[in-house]
């Protein structure tokens, strides 16, 4: 194992800056998810870690080893892409053990890690076959155990569940997880997917225009996001977000916005002060749908998607004026099973207000961390 740490890593090409002053440190042993929009620079992060790119500048060590200009054969870092690149005329077992073989590794070493690795994936009966003969995830399995037997200090995983379908990626991604906590090695991961980054990683990094947005444990970031971007793009469903503006009434603080009236509390109010522009940002599981005709936020029923277990509700709220277009905010609610629900419904939103987000309309970054830091 070996710890990694980049500092003020920059990519350019020309005059286009693809990542910019990425600095991180990732501890042994750690599960690092790096997440964000398409376009945003992770995968060319993962890339010059494993030397597959040129640093414009800044630095990258391995454990106590300076890599920055090191190839990378001379790394002791494995790969795992989101095509499987698996050789098509070979057996899984000679896919295993190419890699050894081409390391002039002794025969025995060889078929010790090539069975080793299959028991550990679940493929010892796949030994024979070609990858022809194998399903999506059996294919990203060889191509995990070809990582695997080398033995590296780093995984490095670019999106390699893109290819699966919805539920193999579920079981794929509980088995990588699995894989990290047996093996015990290093595994940085990549993917625009922040489901994935919330139940995969000890820690996930949020990114943006090739900067890094929030560096945290999956609760933490969903919890206290940064700023709006990370609000808006960790969770599912998304974070509300409805602009408006700090007044005072009978000696509180209010927020007006939206069709929304309600008192803010210090802890999220930050420095910001009345007549200023804020967004306020609510989880849909902590706002409540009621029928209480004397409390609450009026509003109607747009859409209801039942989900199973859960049920989401689109609102449209009173007194929402803040399109010109005559278009209202949407609300969002997520609650446990409620089948009494229909479009066109009258009903009212109740905020849980321990749990608003308050962020600059200007800046975007968050009040609360604002006062904090």
């Amino acid at each position: 194992m070996a710890k990694i740490a980049l500092a003020q890593v920059t990519k350019r090409y020309g005059e286009q800056v693809i990542v910019e002053n990425f600095d991180l440190q990732i501890a042994d042993g750690e599960f690092t998810v790096l997440v964000g929009p398409s376009g945003c620079g992770k995968s060319t992060t993962l890339r010059m870690i494993a030397g597959l790119e040129d640093l414009s500048s800044g630095s990258i060590r391995i454990g106590d080893r300076e890599v920055t200009g090191l190839q990378p054969g001379e790394r002791n870092i494995a790969m795992v892409f989101q095509n499987y690149a698996l050789y098509p005329h070979k057996s899984v077992y000679e896919n295993l053990a190419f890699g050894l073989r081409m390391r002039k590794h002794p025969v025995g070493e060889i078929d010790k890690q090539v069975r080793w690795a299959a028991q550990l994936l679940g493929i010892e009966d796949l030994l024979t076959r070609k990858p022809r003969q194998l399903s999506g995830g059996e294919m990203q399995r060889v191509s995990l155990g070809r990582a695997l037997v080398r033995s590296p200090e780093v995984f490095l995983l670019d999106e390699p569940l893109s290819n699966l379908d919805a539920k193999l990626r579920i079981r794929m991604r509980e088995e990588i997880v699995q894989l990290h906590n047996r093996v015990g090695i290093n595994m940085v991961y990549v993917t625009h997917d922040q489901v994935e980054a919330m139940t995969m990683g000890d820690r996930i990094v949020v990114m943006r225009n090739g900067r890094i947005q929030q560096v945290g444990k999956p609760l933490e970031v969903y919890d206290s996001p940064a700023n709006l971007f990370v609000a808006g793009f960790i969770g599912a469903p998304e974070m509300n977000l409805i602009k408006g503006e700090l007044c005072e009434d009978q000696g509180k603080v209010m927020f007006f916005g939206g069709g929304i009236s309600i008192p803010v509390s210090t802890s999220a109010l930050g420095a910001a002060k009345p007549k200023e522009g804020v967004v306020l940002g609510i989880r849909p599981e902590h706002a409540i749908i009621t029928y209480d005709s004397r409390e609450g936020i009026p509003a109607t029923t747009i859409l209801v998607e039942q989900m199973g277990s859960h049920t989401l509700t689109v609102l449209e709220l009173d007194g929402d004026t803040t399109s010109s277009a005559g278009v209202r905010t949407c609300f969002r609610v997520l609650t446990s099973r409620r089948d009494e629900l229909s479009a066109g419904g009258r009903c009212r939103l109740d905020l849980r207000q321990s749990r608003i987000h308050l962020f600059d309309a200007l800046s975007g970054f968050s009040l609360a961390q604002s006062q904090v830091g």
